[in-house]
């Protein structure tokens, strides 16, 4: 488990996460979302002791986190860009897999090979989705019980969502812990199983799927229900959320969740 207290951080006059406590718990797949600038990536910087800060505590099963390998070979961090080094893949997964001692090489090449991504070709030959691919790839195949991954879709195309999706619903026992950030929820939202909404004062929304299915109703008609919470006009009639009353859970929408646990925020 991931237990973070009373958390600050700022970059040189500009304050980023203010205050920050919550926690991230095995067996769940996160959606960490917020609106830009609010730290999701800071966030995941210190978890992983790239970054560090004077006030507040992040321990990872119970430890403080630390540039340690007893610490590190927990946990992994896929950025939002990864260019990759100028060598082959299988040389840079050769490299970083001696510090994570559950990596599994069969695993990396089948998943290389689900991607279409020839071991033998250097990151700088590959576009990005390529880069992408090929280190998803190995972040997978270095069994980790934390991974982090920031804005994971980007750059992928369709056929590549769908086996990225597959992939994580794979990698998933109860002793792992995935924490996705991203903008792009629809790629992610079959996936997860948790939901937490940041801004850099406070979590605003720490909850399971499914709690949230049954405290909300979502939908779509011609005309939102009286007494909606949140509505946004479509072509198809109007998206929107209101309190479940009926007991029945509906399909979440994130994007509709986001915007109004966002609005709700704004209007304190």
């Amino acid at each position: 488990m991931i237990e973070i207290e009373k958390l600050y951080f700022s970059y040189p006059g500009i304050p980023v996460l203010e205050d920050l406590s919550t926690t991230f718990k095995e067996g769940r797949i996160y959606g960490l979302l917020g609106e830009n600038g609010v730290g999701k990536s800071t966030l995941f910087k210190l978890m992983c002791a790239l970054l560090t800060t004077k006030h507040g505590t992040i321990k990872i099963d119970g430890t403080v986190v630390e540039r340690k390998p007893s610490c590190l070979s927990k946990i992994y961090y896929v950025p939002e860009d990864f260019d990759g080094p100028d060598i082959a893949i299988k040389n840079y997964a050769a490299g970083v897999s001696q510090f994570y001692p559950n990596y599994d090489d069969e695993l990396f090449a089948r998943l290389l090979a689900d991607f279409e991504i020839d071991a033998n070709r250097k990151f700088t030959n590959l576009s990005l989705g390529q880069r992408k691919r090929a280190v998803i790839a190995l972040a997978l195949a270095l069994k980790t019980d934390y991974l982090f991954l920031d804005e994971p879709t980007n750059g992928l195309d369709i056929p590549s969502k769908a086996l990225f999706r597959r992939m994580m619903a794979a990698a998933m026992d109860e002793k792992r812990t995935i924490i996705i950030s991203t903008h792009q929820v629809r790629d992610v939202e079959n996936l997860l199983d948790h939901i937490m909404i940041l801004d850099r004062r406070s979590v605003l929304l720490d909850k399971s799927v499914s709690d949230i299915q049954q405290e909300y109703e979502f939908g779509v008609s011609a005309n939102a229900p009286e007494g909606s919470l949140y509505v946004e006009p479509g072509l198809g009639g109007c998206t929107y959320i209101c309190e479940n009353k009926s007991g029945e859970e509906s399909r979440m929408n994130i994007e509709i969740l986001f915007n109004y646990i966002n609005l709700k925020n704004k209007q304190k």
